[in-house]
Formats: structure tokens, sequence, C-alpha cells
């Protein structure tokens, strides 16, 4: 089966630092979202990936290609955002007409049986209950449980199921000719080609969807998010690496520690990442993720992501910093 990761967004809502960093390559728990996402996939039996990217997408291309040579994997650039519904309609030449298909945000670690989704013998879309809708993709259900309705980021929401951003369509080419139909007639909703609003032309049109409710969803886009991301992960890792170069120091796991970090006179964790070769002395670190090669002296941070190549001197509580920073609070 073939799967689409679009991965072309910006990710406005996490700079800056994702200025220099596409999103799915942002760390959690010593590895990036989309490596989450991937390891997922293959582990149930997806063998072909198609992969579309605009934003800083030569590195998510070298990533991919460092990492994830084994797997079959092609790439379309999306050139212009016009939505999501836009970014699948991309990747039509790339599918057979009848084929099956799963797309999957490249910014989303969902919690459920993937391999009971992949099998599903329907249109099924992953959803979850959430307390305030209106900024999702909203499923509202019959009383058979199948979708009668698609609406995205509804105003007055019928319903509190979400579209948590995974998709399993039987028919590749129902959805082609959907999106096709909205784009032809210009059938945009804020602005964007939405997939929700193709997913709702095929039902009109007389497919059915059925939905399957995810045990997790974590929508990496925002810092509070993405933070608790982390730490979900990092209590999850049944070994944590050893902690070399930590001179009179205290790590409070969980904690991923990079390779050959230096702390000195710091206490580390609960919920850190460290990336490599970065550098701590006489700091105080909780529930941060920290890019490589940073340099933290004299610093408490707390519930703050910090990119690579950043150098931080003085005192601080919270940050959302992107790569090659200095600050020096004396």
């Amino acid at each position: 089966m073939k799967a689409i990761i679009p991965v072309a967004g910006a990710g406005t809502k996490l700079r800056p630092f994702t200025f220099t960093q596409p999103k799915p390559l942002i760390p959690v728990a010593g590895k990036p979202i989309i490596a989450f996402i991937l390891d997922q996939m293959i582990q149930s039996g997806v063998t072909e990936f198609i992969f579309v990217i605009g934003y800083l997408g030569d590195k998510i291309k070298i990533y991919l290609d460092e990492h994830y040579p084994h797997i079959h994997k092609e790439y379309v650039v999306q050139g212009e955002r016009m939505g999501l519904g836009h970014a699948i309609y991309t990747c039509q030449f790339l599918i057979q007409d009848s084929e099956e298909v799963l797309i999957q945000l490249g910014d989303t670690i969902l919690d459920l049986d993937f391999k009971v989704f992949m099998n599903s013998r329907k249109n099924t879309l992953a959803v979850r209950k959430v307390s305030d809708p209106r900024a999702f993709g909203v499923v509202e259900l019959d009383d058979q449980g199948l979708v009668k309705r698609l609406v995205e980021k509804p105003q007055i929401p019928k319903s509190n199921l979400a579209i948590v951003g995974l998709y399993k369509i039987c028919d590749f080419s129902q959805l082609i000719k959907a999106l096709q139909y909205n784009i032809d007639h210009n059938f945009k909703t804020r602005g964007e080609f939405h997939l929700t609003d193709g997913l709702m032309r095929m039902l009109e049109w007389g497919n059915h969807f059925e939905v399957m409710e995810v045990k997790n969803w974590f929508d990496c886009g925002k810092k509070d998010i993405l933070l608790e991301t982390n730490a979900t992960m990092l209590e999850r890792q049944t070994q944590n690496p050893v902690h070399h170069n930590a001179e009179h120091s205290i790590i409070i796991e969980p904690c991923h520690i990079g390779k050959k970090c230096q702390i000195k006179h710091s206490i580390i964790g609960p919920y850190v990442t460290l990336g490599d070769d970065t550098q701590i002395d006489n700091a105080i670190i909780k529930n941060a993720i920290i890019g490589n090669f940073t340099i933290l002296d004299n610093v408490v941070i707390q519930n703050s992501i910090i990119g690579n190549d950043a150098i931080i001197k003085g005192r601080y509580q919270s940050f959302n910093i992107g790569d090659n920073t200095e600050i020096d609070m004396v």
C-alpha cells in the first residue's frame, strides 16, 4: 500500500524555531516527528511513500534519503501552498486510478491500531473527541455510525469528533475527481482547497465513510502540544541513554541526552531532550527541547524550545528560539 505524507507547511505557529527547521524534523524524545510516523507505517506494512514537500523541502529530503534509504519513496513539490486538498491533488500521477492509499499529516503522531485501520474495507477517517472542534475538520455521523457530513472549521459545530490527520481512501480516483471538481469550480474554505471539502464532495457523490477513534492524538503544531508530546514519548522509552560527561550534575528522568553533550554543575529534567554536542554549565532545565550544538550557561529554562547552534547566557524562564541565535542576559 502507498502512503501520502504532506510535509509542505511552513509551521508558522512555531516560529521563529521553524524559520530554519521544517516542523516534521523537530526532535521529540530524540528523533524527529516524521520518524515516529514512518516507523509506525513501516512496522504496519506500508511499502511505498509519497512526500509532498515545499517549505524547506530540501532539508526533509536530505533527512529521509539519509535515514530511510531502504524505503521506496517519491517526492512531489507543492510550489504554491493552496491547502491540504491541493497538496494531495498534486500526487495524482503517482498513484493508479483505483488504488488504495493512506494519507497522514507529517506533523501528527497518533496512537491507534494501525494495521486495523489499514485493513479497513471502507473509506475511513481517524477521529478524536475534542472540547472545542472549531479549529478542526469535523465529522457528523448518522444513526448507523457512518459519516453523513464533513465540515472544515465550523463556527457552530454539530459534533465534537475532529479529524486527526489520518485517512484511508479505498479508490484514490474518486478523491482526485472530487478535488478536481473543487479546484475547477474554485470551491475554497478560508482561501484554501481543503481535503475535508474534497471528502465531503465524495460523500455527496455516493461514497461512504466510517470512522475510527484514536487513543491519543499529538498535533505538534503548537509549542505547548509539542512539549507535551516530548514528555509523553520520553515516558514511553524503555531504555534511557547513558549520560556521558555529566560532571557534578543531576539528571532527572525521563530525559534524552544526545551524543557528545557536555554537562557541568547542572540539573537536567524531567522531560528534557538535548540535541547532540550541546554544552550546558550551571543550568537548571526542565520540560524543554534543546537543539544540536547549543550552549547554555548560567540559565534557568523551562517550558522551552530552543533550536540548533543557539547561545544563551544569563537567566530566563520560557523560550521559543530558532537556530543560530545568541542571547546574553547578564
